[in-house]
Formats: C-alpha cells, structure tokens, sequence
C-alpha cells in the first residue's frame, strides 16, 4: 500500500475539531468539515466520495473520528484505523477533556499518537485486513453508508458529470419500468384473445 494511502485524520465533539494530523496540504481538510457538518447522527460509519479520495467517519456518542485515504486504500484500512482511534481517544479523554476541550486544544497531546496510528495502519495493511475479515458481520449489523460527496462539498460544477450519469441511469430504470408494463399488458390481453376464442369454440 502507497505510504500516503492515509492522508489526514481528526477527532472532533459535534463539528467542533479537538485533534488533527495531516503532512500534507489541499482542500481535503475543508471538505471533511463540509461533511463533518452533514454527518445523520446516531452511532454509525459513513463513507463519502470525493475526487478520488474517500472521507471515513465513525460517529460515536457524539463524537466523529475521521479519516481522508485515497480511494485505493479500499474500506478496510481506514475503518479499522477510525475504530482503533476511538477505542484509544475514548480511553484517554472519554468523560474528560475531551467533553469541554475548546478547538484544536488536543491536537499538540493527541496529534502525535493519530500520526503513530496511521502509520502503523499502513505499514501493516495485511494484519488490518485479517482484523476487519473477522468484524465483516459486525459491519453488516452496524450499517457501513457510502455516499457521494457531491451532495454535501462545493462547488456543486465539479460533479456535474456524476449527476448526469445518475441521471441517466434514472431514465433507463422507468424506461425499463415502462416497458414491462407494456409487455405484462400485451401478453394479459394475448391470453384473454386465446379464452375468448375458446370460448366462442
């Protein structure tokens, strides 16, 4: 797996960041806010779609860890990462600190230890996906939504192409809709020609 499968990572209370780690720059950081803000609540996993960049969430007792990895790095890694992250944070903040923390105010305690996770993430991608292989069900129960980015970030024009796709395939379902109907009426009527005649006979 490429080093950099793992971009940026942070814990936030509500949409309120309290810890961050990135080595790198782009618009990724504002996007998963955008999402941050758009996240349903209860205590699920969400994944959005974004130029070939997935933002994965593990929302929890309001609480949202998050994780931006490029698309290739799959599903497995970065949840597994998000769940090792909450089990640690919940750990060492959890009824604490972290329930009055003010904006980035953990990032100094908290930044260094999501760099060592990420790391570790990807330096053992075999080990992560035996992990999750062995949650599989478990992630079935708890509900994994993968969304499209282009219904939460700005500006709307760079997916445009993707909504007309959907578009169409939208028009393809009723046509297809619409013709089975016609079929179901020609053969219905098909057959009640067929009783008449043997009727008449």
């Amino acid at each position: 797996m490429e080093q950099q499968s793992l971009i940026y990572s942070f814990v936030s209370r509500g949409t309120v960041i309290l810890a961050q780690y990135t080595e790198f720059t782009g618009n990724f950081t504002s996007i998963a806010a955008q999402c941050l803000q758009k996240l349903p609540t209860g205590n699920k996993k969400f994944i959005y779609v974004c130029d070939g960049h997935t933002f994965n969430y593990v929302v929890d007792k309001g609480f949202n860890y998050c994780v931006v990895a490029v698309q290739s790095a799959g599903r497995e890694v970065p949840i597994t990462f998000l769940e090792r992250i909450q089990e640690d944070f919940t750990r060492r903040y959890g009824g604490g600190k972290a329930a009055t923390a003010v904006a980035n105010s953990l990032s100094e305690s908290y930044g260094p230890k999501l760099k060592e996770q990420m790391q570790y993430c990807m330096d053992h991608p075999e080990e992560i996906s035996e992990l999750a292989k062995m949650k599989a069900q478990v992630f079935e129960l708890e509900g994994l939504i993968m969304e499209n980015a282009e219904k939460i970030v700005y500006p709307r024009e760079k997916f445009n192409l993707l909504m007309d796709e959907t578009e169409n395939l939208r028009c393809q379902a009723q046509n297809f809709r619409q013709q089975g109907t016609k079929m179901r009426m020609k053969t219905w009527f098909s057959c009640c020609g067929r009783l008449e005649r043997s009727d008449a006979d």
